[in-house]
């Protein structure tokens, strides 16, 4: 059988593995509190998102939370359980924005892709791993660091970017 590859393909390949490269950087620094990473991953897939379109980003984000639950050897745990509904919420909220007719930059689509991530995290977390009242406690904090982390991405995201060759056809 021979499986026929697109430059597509080859592209949301490429791009992904740089974006799992820094995701197992990222996973090697310590945390200064558990669950808070600044995501820097996620610069490549606003990056992405604004270079080639929606359907390649989510592509690069959903591969990357895969590639690295593999390689780190959390797939099927509970972290990557989290990743993963991280992720569809960021793809999600980045599908409905782009659909809003290109009103948001890096910073705004990285700021929403970063709360939709920790909603969609804490989400789980508390309706399947910690069904307690007083982790509400934690979530003004996790969505400020959040939107923090949103900014930080969104501004290396638009300074990739102007560094970003356009593709020549």
């Amino acid at each position: 059988m021979h499986l026929t590859t697109t430059r597509e393909d080859h592209r949301i390949a490429w791009l992904t593995a740089l974006a799992v490269a820094i995701h197992m950087l990222e996973a090697a620094l310590p945390s200064p509190l558990p669950g808070i990473k600044p995501g820097l991953a996620n610069v490549v897939v606003i990056a992405v998102l604004l270079r080639f379109g929606w359907s390649t980003a989510a592509w690069v984000s959903l591969l990357r939370v895969l590639v690295s639950g593999l390689l780190l050897g959390t797939f099927m745990s509970p972290t990557f359980m989290l990743s993963l509904a991280g992720a569809v919420a960021s793809v999600s909220i980045l599908g409905l924005a782009t659909r809003a007719g290109g009103v948001f930059g890096p910073v705004g689509y990285s700021v929403l892709a970063a709360l939709a991530h920790m909603g969609g995290q804490f989400a789980l977390a508390f309706l399947v791993f910690i069904p307690h009242p007083g982790l509400l406690h934690l979530l003004p904090v996790l969505l400020s660091v959040s939107l923090l982390f949103g900014v930080v991405s969104g501004i290396l995201a638009h300074h990739l970017l102007r560094y970003w060759p356009e593709e020549r056809r």
